[in-house]
């Protein structure tokens, strides 16, 4: 392993020494906090020292990095079950586009607050998608036992049910609360 792919903190194995941490990093010799306690100064080159974490390189790339990046990131973003602004936009019914949400208060000598229905309509939709979010870790949880389970599911019940007033800004009935 060259020394230029250690880091400090980043997990090795040796194959004399076993696993370790590596502390420090000079150009010839790394020093490594090994399980047993020890610390040794090892040349990382010569010494058959390995990555415990997997590691990535990528040489001879055939698409363009950002193609790359950006086709990873919208795999990440679609497992995630998050959703970009533009996408959420498209939910919203057509009547509501480049609409406004004005808010008068009581008070005629207050000022009113005017906010753009689309980063209104996003803020919602992302309150949706992390109820869902948190549902989902609800049930996966280990440790809650299924009455707890149920308990916290009804609060997010209500938490649906209160945002039904909402439904009428989706263009379709399947993204409703």
């Amino acid at each position: 392993m060259k020394t230029e792919s250690l880091r400090i903190g980043m997990k090795v194995r040796h194959p004399q020494y076993g696993s370790g941490l590596v502390k420090t990093i000079s150009e010839t010799v790394a020093e490594i906090q090994f399980d047993d306690g020890t610390k040794r100064a090892v040349a990382p080159a010569a010494s058959g020292l390995e990555p415990m974490e997997p590691q990535a390189t990528i040489n001879g790339l055939d698409v363009p990095l950002k193609q790359f990046v950006e086709e990873t990131l919208a795999a990440a973003v679609a497992r995630l079950g998050l959703e970009k602004p533009d996408e959420v936009v498209e939910q919203l019914g057509l009547r509501w586009h480049d609409g406004r949400l004005v808010l008068h208060p009581a008070d005629a000598a207050l000022q009113a607050k005017e906010v753009p229905l689309e980063t209104f309509f996003h803020k919602i939709v992302m309150v949706r998608n992390n109820l869902r979010v948190l549902e989902q870790k609800i049930n996966a949880h280990g440790k809650l036992s299924d009455g707890e389970k149920v308990e916290m599911q009804q609060y997010i019940t209500k938490s649906y049910g209160s945002l039904t007033t909402f439904n009428v800004l989706f263009k379709e009935k399947t993204g409703q609360f």
